[in-house]
């Protein structure tokens, strides 16, 4: 159930259940975005590469892990916007066939101070492979809804 600002609490840790990311992942960003980038659309020049084989687009990554986040059904209709990705860093690469989940961990909540209905959560996010390594890691900034002031009471 989707959550108002008011029932997060600072430390609290979400798991997503996991997806494996392949070739129809990949075709379709790269379609979506122009990014045919040889180093996710060649599998001959990524044979003798660093990586010995095509990799998934770290943006990729990146926006799957905010689809498996909305499989929780925690921040559907109570949040308002997404304001912002910060220190959002790219540790390993994502290989077609892993399997990827995220751990997200609640790391601030801001009510505001000029809009009572309104405020800011912060959410660490690590994108987890099925080896237990995380290939990516940052803060996700979202405006949430807040209970009503009848509610808060």
């Amino acid at each position: 159930m989707s959550k108002y600002l008011d029932d997060w609490s600072v430390g609290e840790m979400f798991l997503t259940p996991g997806r494996t990311i392949g070739a129809y992942e990949v075709g379709a960003f790269a379609g979506l975005t122009g990014d045919y980038h040889p180093n996710h659309t060649d599998a001959v020049y990524m044979k003798d590469s660093i990586f010995g084989e095509r990799i998934a687009h770290g943006l990729l990554g990146l926006s799957i892990s905010h689809g498996l986040m909305m499989r929780l059904g925690i921040i559907t209709d109570n949040s308002i916007a997404l304001l912002g990705i910060e220190d959002w860093k790219f540790h390993k690469a994502i290989f077609f066939g892993d399997t990827i989940h995220v751990r997200i961990t609640v790391q601030e909540i801001r009510f505001s101070r000029t809009k009572s209905d309104r405020g800011i959560l912060k959410l660490f996010f690590e994108l987890i492979n099925q080896n237990n390594e995380v290939c990516q890691s940052g803060v996700k900034v979202l405006m949430m809804k807040r209970k009503t002031v009848e509610e808060q009471i």
